[in-house]
């Protein structure tokens, strides 16, 4: 109904055809003219991703092998491939050194099992880390128009954005690129920055400048984003704020056409 509306008033813009486009990214006119704040709707190829899930599979991976040890049977040799890199790099976990006990985390579902080609649980734990620093634990929908470029919408749990458990959704949808469309407000770009500002916000008199200080932090967190480290947009990509996401529905007929 929002959609219906929005399209009516001419409140909303399809941007399908321009973000299927290398040279709107290339030469900057897409920011120009697709500001942040505007409503768009944009279907192009793309994904869903949960770090839940990966830590589900993985733990799921672990549980077999351990499971099949335990009947004296061969262990799975297809395991995920260990990250690239010096031998064992990666592969230990640091332990608190406080008297507390940490909360759990997703990669503490993953069992150790013995070493298969390389993988151990430790290797395993540490793609699920990876995955819950670069995408925050949750659903999100990535969009990939493009080579090389990621419009990414984090879908809100309660808000009625593909409801279900996490194991649940990636056993319809799967995790392969279809046709998504998604229909929102523009978020904001990834940064080009490279340079960082000095951390100098300090007021004459000693005192903390609050809003340089914020800024400061803020341009930290930018640059994160940018190197791909933290659940922010990154450059030339940009997020979406969702009002609506949904697959596409294939025509029969435009089926038949594709297959001939």
């Amino acid at each position: 109904m929002l959609e219906d509306a929005l399209d009516s008033e001419g409140l909303i813009r399809d941007i399908s055809e321009e973000v299927a486009d290398v040279e709107q990214w290339n030469s900057g006119e897409l920011k120009k003219h697709v500001p942040p704040g505007s409503l768009v709707r944009i279907s192009a190829p793309g994904s869903l991703f949960d770090a839940r899930y990966v830590a589900s599979a993985f733990s799921a991976f672990g549980a077999v092998n351990v499971g099949l040890q335990g009947i004296g049977a061969s262990p799975v040799t297809t395991p995920p491939p260990p990250p690239k890199g010096k031998k064992g790099q990666g592969q230990q976990r640091s332990t608190p050194k406080a008297s507390t006990p940490p909360p759990p985390q997703l990669e503490d579902s993953i069992p150790d099992f013995p070493e298969i080609n390389g993988t151990s649980g430790s290797v395993l734990r540490s793609f699920v880390q990876i995955s819950r620093g670069i995408f925050a634990p949750g659903l999100h929908i990535n969009l990939t128009p493009v080579t090389g470029v990621l419009i990414g919408a984090r879908l809100q749990e309660g808000r009625q954005y593909l409801d279900s458990e996490a194991d649940i959704l990636f056993a319809r949808y799967g995790t392969e690129r279809q046709e998504w469309t998604l229909m929102g407000s523009v978020g904001s770009y990834g940064t080009a920055e490279t340079e960082l500002p000095e951390m100098d916000f300090y007021n004459s008199d000693g005192s903390v400048n609050r809003g340089d200080f914020a800024e400061c932090m803020n341009a930290q967190m930018r640059n994160l984003g940018r190197i791909g480290f933290i659940d922010l947009p990154q450059y030339p990509g940009f997020s979406v704020v969702p009002f609506a996401v949904y697959r596409s529905i294939p025509r029969a007929g435009a089926v038949a056409l594709r297959e001939r």
